[in-house]
């Protein structure tokens, strides 16, 4: 494992929970592989635009003449594909608000969902173009989703991954964290001890 991709989601930061849960998977990774090279992405941060007329716009003019503008969104848009690509593992840390992803973490989505270039139509359905690798996910939420109905976060992401040929999912959830401070500590313990059992 040479190169790993970090990208958090919070909006608190370092200070939210998603991201304190993706330091601890990044100290696991790092002590197994050493000299790995370590890359961060904070979409809180540094926020990848959302997608609107004029980018979707950039996407479609790129097999033709793109304007200058639209060069600049094409040229942002294949920086995060080939971050993405470098990397040998992604951790990825996502907060759940009000039932969904963060807003930038679709921005940023929508920007690495490229037609012909992580992804392609074909006679029998879509096809992702990334070579598969091992995405970690450590999912932060103040009530208790997972495995119900009201989970809307854990199909999706594995839809967009599994779409763009990222299959090696695993997820990590610290749940209840608005629920008390007794459930709150029961919940990171837990999701301590299953990120010190990921696979790496």
């Amino acid at each position: 494992m040479k190169n790993i991709l970090v990208i958090t989601a919070s909006i608190f930061g370092q200070n939210g929970q998603s991201s304190q849960l993706v330091n601890q998977t990044l100290d696991k990774l790092t002590r197994q592989h050493p000299d790995a090279t370590v890359t961060i992405r904070d979409l809180a941060k540094n926020p990848v635009p959302h997608l609107d007329a004029e980018r979707f716009g950039a996407f479609l003019a790129a097999q033709d003449e793109p304007t200058a503008d639209q060069a600049d969104v094409l040229a942002f848009s294949d920086a995060l594909i080939e971050e993405l690509k470098q990397a040998d593992a992604v951790i990825l840390g996502v907060p759940m608000y009000n039932f969904g992803v963060p807003s930038v973490l679709k921005a940023y989505f929508d920007h690495i969902a490229r037609a012909g270039i992580t992804f392609r139509y074909t006679e029998n359905g879509p096809v992702g173009l990334l070579a598969d690798r091992p995405v970690y996910v450590l999912a932060a939420r103040g009530g208790i989703y997972a495995g119900t109905a009201n989970d809307s976060q854990t199909p999706f992401l594995r839809s967009f991954l599994g779409f763009l040929g990222l299959t090696s999912v695993e997820f990590v959830y610290a749940e209840g964290l608005n629920m008390g401070d007794d459930q709150k500590t029961s919940a990171l313990d837990q999701a301590g001890t299953e990120i010190d059992a990921l696979s790496a």
